[in-house]
């Protein structure tokens, strides 16, 4: 009964583990492909883009330099490193709603206004890029979900194999 269960947990667990690989491979694609279709590159090494930032976001943005932006990981770097300094500087350290704040209490003010929107599109694609970090992270979770599963699977095929092996040599010295 017990090598029983355990083959029929086994067969779960690896139909579990397909279902998470399916979930990685669809996630994973989605993100790439979405990201690709934005044809985000990251600025080339010594540009000035990339000279501005601070020494911090200038070496996580630098790993990348003049690559195109494909994975989570690069949304995240490009996300936290690139476009969150330069709204830091464009923004003179304030946030969107600080900024628009600001703006609605004087209306005349075009460079506020400017600012107001610069801000407002960046955090936006920030928010997205970090959304698409997110996804792939999620991915990279059933990924290693699938493999624990497949693993564990595995090892319940085992035990039940001999579990069964141990029943059959018990019943054969009863005999």
């Amino acid at each position: 009964l017990v090598s029983s269960t355990g083959l029929v947990i086994a067969i779960a667990l690896i139909a579990a583990s397909c279902a998470l690989f399916y979930a990685h491979n669809f996630i994973h694609n989605q993100v790439r492909s979405q990201l690709a279709a934005e044809k985000i590159t990251f600025p080339a090494a010594g540009s000035k883009s990339l000279t501005s930032l601070p020494a911090a976001d200038r070496s996580q943005v630098g790993q990348y330099a003049g690559q195109q932006l494909l994975t989570g990981s690069q949304a995240k770097v490009f996300a936290d490193n690139y476009i969150a300094a330069h709204l830091k500087r464009t923004g003179g350290g304030k946030t969107y709603s600080e900024l628009s704040t600001a703006s609605l209490a004087n209306p005349s003010d075009a460079k506020l206004a400017g600012q107001v929107q610069t801000v407002f599109r960046g955090e936006t694609l920030r928010g997205l890029l970090l959304n698409a970090y997110a996804f792939d992270t999620v991915g990279m979770v059933a990924y290693y979900a699938g493999i624990g599963a497949l693993v564990t699977a595995a090892l319940l095929v085992v035990l039940s194999m001999l579990g069964f092996s141990h029943a059959s040599r018990a019943k054969s010295r009863r005999r």
